[in-house]
């Protein structure tokens, strides 16, 4: 398993406010209790760009809805956010980003993007962040505890483990 740490895992996830490209203010873990929740996070240029590549696949496997219900996917009930955090001196920039990329992200994707715009520090200590140049994804339970941790570009082995977990819960 791809672990960050045993410290965050077990824990509830820390309160963070963030802004979807559709302005709907979203409160986690409050507003996503009740549901399996992935999050993640990136704060960094670079790591946004590693965070980019879970979108595809992240949307195949747990947003997109078929038409009719189908044997391989689509049938997963789940939260996905995915937050760049706006922090120190990119704060300023935050609502200038947001519209540029409100613009050019799919419009399927737009409720699932938030903005944070606040302090770093706390979020570093609480969920373990090792480096900026990656991103951190976390699954939350129903009650927005952490049973899952990893980072870096999506691969297919961490979409496997985060689908375990995911359908561990359900069993």
């Amino acid at each position: 398993m791809t672990f960050l740490g045993f410290g965050q895992v077990g824990q509830e996830f820390p309160y963070m406010e963030g802004e979807s490209l559709t302005n709907q203010v979203i409160n986690i873990p409050k507003d996503v209790a009740g549901k399996y929740t992935l999050i993640g996070l990136a704060y960094s240029k670079k790591s946004e760009n590693y965070l980019q590549t879970w979108f595809e696949p992240t949307y195949n496997q747990f947003i997109y809805k078929p038409d009719k219900p189908s044997l391989f996917g689509g049938n997963y009930d789940v939260n996905v956010y995915f937050i760049p955090m706006f922090t120190g001196a990119k704060r300023p920039a935050y609502k200038s980003v947001m519209k540029k990329i409100q613009k050019t992200i799919d419009p399927k994707l737009q409720p699932h993007v938030l903005f944070y715009k606040g302090e770093l520090k706390s979020y570093k200590k609480a969920l373990n962040f090792k480096g900026k140049d990656v991103p951190y994804f976390f699954v939350l339970d129903e009650s927005g505890k952490i049973i899952y941790a990893t980072s870096g570009r999506y691969t297919d082995t961490k979409m496997r483990e985060i689908t375990d977990k995911v359908e561990d819960s359900w069993n």
